[in-house]
């Protein structure tokens, strides 16, 4: 460790107060370590391993894809699996007709769902500006630009670093929009309507949101009727809807798009990112309602934005259809159950005097617990085999805990393995208390 230490300090990425595990090898949710332990990935790696490691659907696509040609530009070389790829998701996610625009990771995908409602809203609108309007508890990506218009408190730039952008209404939680201890409601969209009143509807192209929260404020999910609600606003105030299911979408609430869980709630801009790429590969995927991405190729239209050398991708398209081909292989009807029976459990959790609250849908939930005693419940986990991805969120003190999230293909054995040692973990936090 004493050797490894000064080397991984020079590696500029993120780093945690426990220990990096050795591993040497990988299984389904399973990392298998140098030293014989193996360790449940609790929470999909980054949220994003939806199939697991070391998926035979997606190596054989690659390997095909490989054999034919490694790299080829979609405006010069036939684009037959990048079409072969929307087809599918398209499909997959209850938008046939959709178009969409590949790109290599999801801030891209966020950063050109912004260009594409900018322009769609100047041609059939004459809009003067194109302000994008987010919630205080919101995290749309990395760039300069996404981490500006977002409310991620841990993230947010500067004051004097932030393009004079930043959130322009509440998030329909407790942290952020508090009502004298009244729950949130359908209510809470009318910050909405103000937000756009207060900017002038003609200078906003779009409301961006994630319908399910991610990772700010940990598996936060809407009132009722508020997603409906916001759809009707903007409508009303000819304000596109983008929908960011970068985390969410591709069945990781239970359902393909985390907005099918409420009527009416369906966007108009949907970006896919780590479901999709489930991580094998960097990916975006931006998709577009047919009824408004044909203005894209008006004559008055301005360019499309710049995907980037890497995007649309062959072997990235390949790695994605193996994503694909493993998630509609699977019982729908067995995952689903298990993501039920995984919340159920997970909120017995909250009769803990050190579990403030337990959250979420289907395979992606929230466990808050007593600021400060998040990084000793990680320890106790991981010390039964088991590991989560953090969260901090909003309020004061501020929130934190743990995201459980496992693939979406674990069985029933790793689901219970995984229950049993939080379990374990949260009684174990409790008896040193």
């Amino acid at each position: 460790m004493d050797q490894y230490a000064p080397r991984r300090a020079r590696l500029l990425t993120s780093s945690r107060p426990l220990p990096d595990f050795d591993v040497v090898a990988s299984s389904g949710p399973w990392l298998h370590c140098a030293d014989g332990r193996r360790i449940l990935d609790g929470s999909s790696g980054l949220l994003c391993l939806n199939v697991g490691q070391r998926s035979p659907a997606v190596f054989a696509r690659i390997e095909q894809q490989f054999r034919r040609y490694s790299f080829g530009g979609a405006a010069v070389v036939r684009p037959d699996i990048q079409m072969e790829l929307m087809d599918r998701l398209c499909r997959a996610v209850g938008r046939p007709e959709d178009f969409v625009a590949l790109t290599t990771c999801g801030t891209l995908g966020v950063e050109v769902a912004v260009g594409l409602a900018r322009n769609i809203t100047r041609l059939r609108n004459g809009k003067r500006r194109g302000d994008i309007l987010t919630s205080t508890l919101s995290y749309h990506g990395n760039s300069a630009l996404t981490l500006a218009l977002a409310g991620n408190h841990a993230r947010r730039p500067r004051p004097q670093d932030a393009l004079g952008l930043a959130p322009a209404f509440p998030a329909p939680y407790p942290p952020t929009h508090s009502h004298d201890g009244r729950a949130c409601d359908v209510s809470c969209a009318d910050e909405v309507a103000l937000a756009i009143e207060a900017r002038g509807a003609e200078n906003v192209a779009a409301v961006l949101l994630e319908p399910v929260n991610g990772t700010t404020g940990g598996a936060y999910v809407p009132p009722e009727g508020y997603l409906r609600r916001v759809s009707e606003i903007c409508r009303e105030r000819e304000v596109l809807v983008i929908h960011d299911e970068v985390l969410t979408g591709l069945w990781r609430t239970g359902t393909p798009l985390a907005s099918d869980h409420w009527d009416g709630a369906e966007p108009d801009l949907c970006i896919l990112s780590k479901g999709l790429g489930a991580g094998y590969t960097g990916v975006g995927a931006v998709l577009v309602s047919p009824e408004i991405a044909t203005l894209l190729r008006h004559q008055d239209a301005d360019p499309l934005p710049a995907m980037g050398t890497m995007a649309a991708h062959p072997l990235q398209a390949a790695a994605c259809l193996g994503v694909l081909d493993e998630l509609e292989a699977m019982d729908t009807g067995a995952f689903q159950a298990r993501g039920k029976r995984l919340g159920a459990a997970l909120r017995t959790l909250a009769d803990s005097e050190h579990v403030r609250d337990v959250r979420g849908l289907g395979h992606l939930y929230g466990v808050e617990v007593t600021p400060g005693l998040f990084w000793p419940l990680m320890e106790a986990a991981e010390q039964r085999g088991a590991f989560f991805y953090p969260f901090t969120g909003a309020g004061h003190p501020r929130s934190e805990g743990l995201v459980v999230a496992p693939p979406l293909n674990s069985t029933d054995e790793d689901i219970e393995f995984l229950i049993t040692a939080l379990c374990g973990a949260v009684a174990a936090l409790d008896d040193h208390r």
